[in-house]
């Protein structure tokens, strides 16, 4: 991409933007709403200021082939996985506040261990009354207690992964438990 000085640029990874003030080799010194200068790489930054309402002046948009695209995509997402109508699946929230009334004068250590505990119990109980699947949400955090629960997971006949994105964000693992029927 071909920066040059005044381009308004927004960061790719973050919620800046600015405008080019100086440009020296790969590094590029963006000047911020907030009259910072910040410096970035090249591949860091795209270029912006384009109105929406100027690019679709120059582009032809076929709303028949958008829609006939749109019918092929649905068509090709056929799930492998067919949900049982009368699935049982336990939601089971390891934040602190769920679990205990007060977590006063409970450090760390301690809050990671009661959120195991209700963790392990869950997991033998469906195990136990043979439910198929738990979503364990662990939020998002440091990861400790999603790779706490990952460990022990690991010690038992499921297996896990993240839950959903769209309804559970990045803080959920969703853990199918194997049946001997």
């Amino acid at each position: 991409m071909c920066l040059e000085i005044g381009n308004k640029v927004a960061v790719l990874d973050d919620v800046i933007k600015g405008v080019v003030v100086r440009i020296t080799g790969e590094d590029v010194w963006v000047k911020t709403d907030d009259e910072m200068e910040i410096v970035f790489k090249k591949t860091e930054l795209v270029k912006i200021g384009v109105d929406q309402i100027e690019i679709s002046k120059r582009t032809r948009i076929d709303g028949n082939f958008l829609k006939k695209k749109e019918v092929d995509s649905f068509k090709k997402k056929k799930s492998s996985f067919i949900k049982d109508r009368n699935e049982v699946v336990m939601e089971v929230d390891l934040h602190i506040e769920k679990l205990v009334k007060s977590k006063r004068g409970m450090d760390n250590y301690d809050i990671l261990s009661i959120q195991m505990d209700v963790a392990k119990r869950k997991v033998e109980y469906c195990i136990q009354k043979k439910i198929s699947k738990i979503i364990f949400i662990h939020g998002v955090g440091e990861g400790v207690l999603k790779s706490e629960l990952h460990y022990l997971l690991n010690r038992y006949p499921v297996k896990f992964y993240d839950a959903s994105y769209q309804k559970y964000g990045l803080g959920a693992t969703e853990v199918y438990v194997f049946q001997n029927h």
